[in-house]
């Protein structure tokens, strides 16, 4: 197989790490484009996170990025907004993609993403839910898939984080933190989710001010499942994502992180993970490395962009619940035929 050339957009905590992990840890590809997707007109972030990179170039365009010579796929861990047009770019040379998640901050967003891929006639697009390579979540959903506790009733998920980064908004909360737990649900359960119900607690005395946090977001499943979330992103104390499945014949737990347990000094524990980046550093370069090796063959091996539009267009009604404490419906079109 020859070696994969991709262009990566984003220069920030995301991008850098998939530059790294892309030349140190994923075989069949190399980094030969750099672009940052946010103001940076002279491209020094572009270039400080390239000049690592032999035969990587810098640029200031994403979109002159995506046409550099050499360039097979593309990767995308710009912020959210500048999502859209990085994928609408790749799929007029009809590159494969991997997106970070969100697909698109906005279910309209999501479906000129699933139109541009119905012109192309093939998926071409595949999200940053990485918990779906972790091995922990691949063994609950095998689990799951083979009835091994019955059919499942509740997913009870805890993410919680040590602090939130200062730009931080309530909305967040949603859309960029439990749409993970709205893509693990829908990928473990195989159903869609139906209505959002968002309940607010008093905020946290570590939330900072303005900040509606801890939150717990109920969802309903098309299968008849309940989903609740604790989203907890002030916790103070690391970072943990938890989530227990509770089947009518049994119940399953991941996400206890007791890879080793020291006893010393009368005293028995273990480290807790300060960030995402840690936590699912595993799952990460599973992800890479599987999306490089589909985009080889021109494949999707992973959640899709129909799971993006599905994941945007629940955040939005849950944050729509969360504004007005109302139990929201949500609205999906008919799945096209491309993604069924």
């Amino acid at each position: 197989m020859n070696t994969l050339g991709i262009a990566v957009i984003g220069t920030g905590k995301m991008g850098a790490d998939h530059v790294r992990r892309i030349g140190d840890t994923v075989g069949g590809a190399r980094v030969v484009a750099v672009a940052d997707a946010v103001a940076d007109p002279d491209g020094d972030r572009a270039k400080a996170v390239a000049a690592g990179v032999e035969g990587a170039a810098a640029f200031t365009d994403p979109a002159a990025a995506t046409a550099a010579p050499g360039v097979d796929a593309v990767l995308i861990a710009s912020p959210g907004p500048a999502h859209e047009e990085a994928i609408l770019h790749a799929l007029e040379r009809e590159l494969p993609v991997l997106c970070e998640k969100p697909l698109t901050p906005d279910p309209e967003g999501a479906l000129r993403v699933l139109e541009a891929e119905r012109r192309v006639g093939r998926r071409l697009v595949q999200v940053g839910f990485m918990r779906r390579f972790d091995a922990e979540y691949e063994r609950l959903k095998e689990l799951l898939d083979a009835g091994g506790i019955g059919r499942p009733l509740f997913l009870h998920c805890r993410h919680r984080n040590a602090s939130s980064p200062s730009f931080f908004t309530s909305d967040m909360l949603i859309s960029d933190s439990v749409v993970h737990e709205v893509d693990a649900a829908r990928w473990l359960l195989g159903q869609e989710v139906t209505a959002v119900t968002v309940l607010s607690p008093r905020p946290s005395s570590a939330a900072p001010e303005g900040l509606s946090d801890p939150r717990l977001v109920l969802l309903e499943t098309s299968g008849g499942a309940i989903v609740d979330v604790e989203i907890f992103v002030n916790c103070g104390f690391g970072y943990q994502v938890r989530c227990e499945a509770v089947g009518e014949s049994g119940s399953a737990r991941i996400g206890d992180g007791h890879a080793m347990v020291v006893e010393s000094a009368g005293r028995w524990g273990g480290e807790i993970a300060q960030d995402f980046t840690t936590r699912f550093a595993d799952a990460y370069d599973r992800q890479v490395r599987r999306w490089v090796a589909a985009a080889a063959r021109g494949r999707v091996d992973g959640p899709d962009a129909w799971d993006g539009y599905a994941a945007a267009a629940v955040s939005e009604a849950g944050l729509a619940a969360g504004r007005s404490g109302v139990r929201t419906e949500v609205r999906l079109v008919e799945r096209p035929e491309l993604y069924r």
